[in-house]
């Protein structure tokens, strides 16, 4: 569904306002423990969440994180433990997927104090009751009230009245958000609640939840959005609950310093344990020392018993790295000319891009200007409607879609999509794929899965793991972090930096931008803007002030002033020196010339690379053709044979020697030039 961009309604307005809580609440954890079998998941579990507490729940896949929401909301049962609410508080849960929608509109759904899917929860009497609009917010004004946040979530007024149906499931999943809102209830449970949004939306809910009276408690792999909203971070991990204060920032830090602070301490009673035993095994044996020996064997015990634990990394971690990929020529790809519109929405038209090997080019721009279609006609997944889509010497492409059922079929298991890369690299085995899927957290068992019934998160890892069995030499992502946890995106990040192709992305995670990104290219109506420089280069030319807003913002909320080449030309004043006045007739065919000169200087050079590049991808094949018949035996059967084929390989290997050579002179020269 293309949407074109919308104006998000002012938090200050009447109608849009949350209303204050009748009173306070509170949910207190007590020694919680859940099991599995002889596996303890978690225990001494205990927390207190009040009225304006703001928690982050983290840890790594499989600490308990989901199953813990579970037993908050009373669709699990803890072994040990206490659960206790303030009676009469009021609570909603977001899950990450929703269950099919009605034949309800999209309107009716958010003003719907129960409805099928994301829901509030209602226990005994004692326990927290759902949240009912009607007793926090008069009926006249429910509407405006929801018309509101669904416009801030993106939709617009026409689809009020659509059956949910109709959308796809991450709208569906807005408007059932949007529910949550109009509700506002004491406490929201979000599980992952940013992976539907697009960054607009994800901006204009961060803003509303910063403003939100009640308490939060959520689960998210978005490290900006729980540093502006967390004011306490709860991470599960070796079977236990800690709570930090602060941000996410915050709580990288402080576990950082206890856990070098832990380190010290392990080792100094390591370093004391050592000592005494040294005593022990030095004088044991001898009688007139035995009762100091038998004294520092008591003090070893009594150490051993207050044990302090080692600092230990999380097991279940995801780490990989790209194979080497074959080198590709040095330009990846190139479109020419290219349109595409889909039915009166034009979204390019006349469009010319070059991608060259090693950029790491990371697109943004507003909702609706055409990044994702520039993936995908990157990618070859959308046939273009007019000009042409080349890939260079020896590319090959790899395409990780937002949607991850693009790419993946529901119906495989995980263990037979995985086997589908046979066809791009034949000497896949079983045992191949197997290990690498371990390695992505997918268990013995695991592999015999539906992929239609995983998270979203083992899609993503599926999806990934994909592409590491056959390696292309050119990524395209489409928000490749989504449905990733942190430690797992920290894993994609170190694997990306050290990806040796050409990589081209779209995400709206700074940190993930910050960390890859060596040129920014925006789009908007049609025009492609390039910044030659990280994130922060571009921030700083485009003059944006704020680094997650510029990801979306449009061309006239920018002032573009990196006029680096295929950058729209700058102004009279600033082409005349910073003289000012209009130039004079004959200024400006001079400059016309000179830019007719420049222009074909320039597609001369970039003729001769193509032709070089063209001329070494048939010398590599005659020479892995030539090398084959020396090696095959029958070559030698013939008298005068191989001594031909030897001439004429060593011709081969001569003239490919000297146009790589040459290919990569006019290569650089050509590189030289246009970062003139």
């Amino acid at each position: 569904m293309v949407r074109p961009a919308l104006s998000r309604p002012s938090l200050d307005d009447a109608a849009f306002r949350l209303l204050p809580f009748k009173s306070p609440f509170m949910l207190t954890l007590a020694n919680i423990a859940k099991h599995f079998g002889t596996r303890t998941l978690f225990s001494e579990v205990a927390f207190t969440i009040l009225q304006g507490d703001r928690f982050g729940l983290v840890g790594a896949n499989g600490a308990g994180k989901t199953t813990l929401f579970r037993i908050i909301l009373g669709e699990d049962s803890a072994e040990e433990g206490t659960l206790t609410w303030q009676r009469g508080t009021t609570v909603g849960f977001l899950p990450q997927e929703s269950t099919p929608a009605g034949e309800e509109t999209i309107l009716q759904l958010a003003m719907s104090p129960a409805a099928v899917g994301p829901r509030t929860q209602r226990n005994e009497p004692d326990g927290p009751a759902a949240a009912s609009p009607d007793s926090t917010i008069e009926d006249y004004a429910l509407e405006p009230r929801a018309k509101k946040i669904l416009a801030g979530l993106g939709f617009r007024e026409a689809d009020h009245h659509r059956p949910a149906r109709t959308f796809s499931g991450g709208w569906v999943m807005r408007a059932h958000l949007a529910r949550l809102l109009v509700q506002s209830p004491d406490l929201l449970m979000l599980d992952e609640p940013t992976n539907h949004l697009d960054l607009e939306a994800l901006l204009w809910f961060q803003d509303y939840l910063s403003r939100y009276p009640g308490a939060l408690l959520m689960i998210s792999h978005d490290r900006a959005f729980l540093n502006v909203l967390c004011t306490g971070v709860l991470e599960l991990r070796r079977e236990r609950l800690w709570r930090w204060n602060g941000n996410y920032d915050d709580f990288l830090r402080l576990r950082e310093a206890n856990e070098a602070q832990q380190l010290a301490a392990f080792k100094n009673q390591q370093r004391e344990v050592a000592h005494l035993q040294r005593f022990i095994d030095r004088f044991g044996a001898k009688a007139s020392l035995a009762s100091r020996a038998k004294s520092k064997e008591k003090q070893i015990a009594h150490i051993l018993a207050e044990a302090i634990e080692a600092p230990e990394a999380e097991i279940a971690r995801l780490h990989f790295h790209f194979p080497q990929p074959p080198r590709s020529g040095l330009r990846v790809v190139t479109l020419a000319g290219v349109s595409q519109a889909y039915g009166d929405h034009v979204v390019y038209r006349g469009l010319d891009f070059v991608a060259e090997r090693g950029q790491r080019i990371v697109l943004v721009g507003p909702n609706g200007a055409g990044k994702s279609t520039l993936l995908k006609i990157l990618a070859g997944v959308v046939p273009i409607q007019a000009g042409t889509h080349e890939l260079g010497h020896n590319v090959r492409a790899g395409y990780f879609s937002q949607n991850r059922l693009d790419v993946l079929n529901a119906e495989h298991t995980v263990l037979v999509e995985a086997m589908e890369m046979r066809a791009h690299n034949p000497a896949l085995t079983e045992q191949t794929a197997r290990t690498l899927l371990g390695a992505f957290l997918f268990r013995k068992d695991d592999v015999h899965k539906k992929i239609g019934i995983l998270s979203g998160g083992e899609k993503s890892r599926l999806a990934l793991a994909r592409l590491l069995l056959a390696p292309p030499n050119l990524l395209l992502m489409d928000e490749p972090s989504t449905h990733l946890d942190i430690p797992s995106t920290d894993a994609l990040i170190a694997a990306l930096q050290a990806y040796p192709g050409t990589l081209i992305f779209i995400s709206h995670d700074v940190y993930f931008i910050r960390a890859l990104a060596k040129s920014v290219l925006h789009i908007d109506t049609s025009r492609l803007t390039l910044y030659h420089g990280h994130y922060d280069y571009y921030l700083e030319k485009s003059r944006a002030t704020d680094a997650r807003a510029a990801l979306v913002s449009s061309t006239e909320r920018l002032a573009l002033t990196n006029h680096q080449p295929g950058i729209e030309p700058a102004s009279d004043r600033e082409s005349s020196g910073g003289r000012t006045g209009p130039k004079t007739r004959e200024q400006r065919r001079a400059e016309a010339e000179a830019r007719a000169a420049k222009s074909a200087g320039l597609k001369e050079l970039r003729g001769r690379v193509a032709h070089l590049e063209k001329e070494v991808g048939q010398l590599e094949a005659r020479q892995a053709e030539l090398t084959a018949e020396l090696e095959a035996p029958e070559t030698y059967s013939e008298a005068g044979k191989p001594a031909a084929l030897n001439r004429e390989l060593t011709g081969v290997v001569d003239r490919l020697h000297a146009a790589t050579a040459e290919w990569e002179t006019a290569a650089a020269r050509l590189e030289s030039l246009e970062k003139a």
